[in-house]
This record gives structure tokens, sequence and C-alpha cells, in this order.
């Protein structure tokens, strides 16, 4: 057997023991889990996140948010006047539009109710003529008998329909000659030209210059005038008036808007 050699000393292992590390109860709550931290400290001691974070800027009104006053990156007081003499100049150009376009928005408004609403018929309560043929007056023009007309002995003849209230004339028909028959249209002078008059009852005149077809049957004319309360025409341009002829005018009928 060998000889058992003697062992090496071995220098014993250093036992390492923690050192606890001291509370800290006091201070500023972390943002994120709530852990105290000694004032000073930048990031939370138990999950660092950061203790003074940044404050989000203040949301921007809704009107820096549509162009163009939205910016970026803009200083509190910049652009204001700018944005005061903008804002200024839009709601003058929006008043003056307003003024400018309030009658044709009228105008299109009432035109667009005349076309959805009712017509319906209206009888003038005084009739008065320029001139008449005995036995063709001008009341003729509103019995609603084709074959009856009023007879006026030359051109510039005029008649004047007078209403009781007033209202809105959306149309007019007017039946030319001295009958819707073919046979008797022709007896008789015809008026090819109609000067329209009408007065409303704030005494503004209308007038407006109607251009006849030579030929039998009733003829629309639209007007679109408020608040009528005469109506006058005035017989212009002749045709078919020969020696021992008139100018004749079968039918004249009004409607109102219902």
């Amino acid at each position: 057997m060998l000889p058992v050699l003697p062992a090496k000393p071995v220098a014993p292992r250093p036992v390492v023991r923690p050192v606890a590390a001291p509370e800290e109860a006091a201070g500023v709550p972390c943002p994120a889990c709530a852990t105290p931290n000694l004032p000073g400290r930048r990031f939370c001691r138990r999950c660092a996140a950061a203790l003074n974070p940044a404050a989000k800027p203040a949301p921007l009104p809704w009107w820096r948010t549509v162009w163009p006053f939205r910016r970026r990156r803009a200083r509190a007081s910049s652009g204001r006047v700018v944005r005061g003499l903008v804002i200024l100049a839009v709601l003058l150009a929006l008043c003056a539009g307003g003024l400018l376009l309030l009658p044709a928005g009228r105008a299109l408004i009432e035109d667009t109710r005349d076309k959805m609403g009712k017509a319906v018929a209206v009888t003038p309560v005084g009739i008065a003529a320029s001139a008449e043929i005995p036995r063709h007056p001008a009341k003729n023009t509103t019995d609603g008998l084709n074959n009856r007309y009023w007879g006026a002995p030359g051109p510039q003849a005029s008649v004047t329909y007078t209403f009781g209230k007033p209202f809105r004339l959306v149309n007019v028909l007017i039946t030319n000659g001295a009958s819707k028959s073919a046979e008797e249209y022709a007896g008789q002078g015809r008026a090819l030209r109609v000067d329209l008059e009408v007065t409303t009852q704030d005494g503004d005149k209308h007038t407006k210059q109607i251009t006849l077809s030579d030929k039998p049957g009733a003829q629309p004319v639209p007007t679109g005038i408020s608040d009528v309360k005469t109506v006058r025409l005035v017989l212009s341009s002749p045709a078919g008036l020969t020696k021992g002829r008139h100018l004749a005018l079968a039918e004249v009928e009004f409607f109102r808007r219902s």
C-alpha cells in the first residue's frame, strides 16, 4: 500500500449575507405601482417607472382642428388677431350673401310651392273695359262660355279685373278670338300681343308682354305674383282686323295657389 499524502488545506468559502434595504415608507408614490419613493428620485425603486412624467398638452379647441386654423405647434397668443379678422370677414360675407340672395331665395321657394300646389280658379269681383262693342261686353271674358266674347273696337283697348282679396296669381289662361271653334275664331280680329299689368296690394306694378299664337283654344301664361289686387290687359298687334270686324277676346281665367 502506498502512503497517504497529507491533504492541502482549503480555505472555507465566505458566507454572503444579504443586507436588507431600508424601506422607503414615505415619499412620492409611483404613478404606475404606487410604491412610495424618497424625494429627489427620478425613477421608481420598484418598477423603474418615471416619477415625474411630462404633462400631456391640453387638447386643442375644435376650431383649431379646422383649416386654416389647424397648426401643429403654435404659441398660446399667436394668430389670435388674424383668426379674429378671418372670422369677422366670414361673418360679414355670410350676412352680405344672405341679403343679396334673400329675394332670389324667396322667389325660388314660392315658385316651388306653385309647382307643388294645386291651382284653384279665382273670379274677379269687378270688370271694367276702356271700350266695348254693343252686345259684347267685357264681362263675357269671365262667364265660363267660350262662344261669347269681349269685343273691342281696335288696338290699345284695355280691360281691368279687380279681386276681392289679395292672392298668389300663379297662372292665367287666355282664350283668344271670338270662340275656341276654328270657324268662329277666324270670323273676328284677334290681338296677337297682350300687355299684362298686375298691381299688388302694396301698389307695386308688374308688367309682362304676352305673345299669343294665332290659333283657337286656351293659352296658359305663367305669372307667379303674390298679393294681387288688379290685373289689366291691353290688346295690341291685331290680326284679321278688317273693315266691319273688331278685336275679340273670348275668355280670361285666373288661378291662385291652393
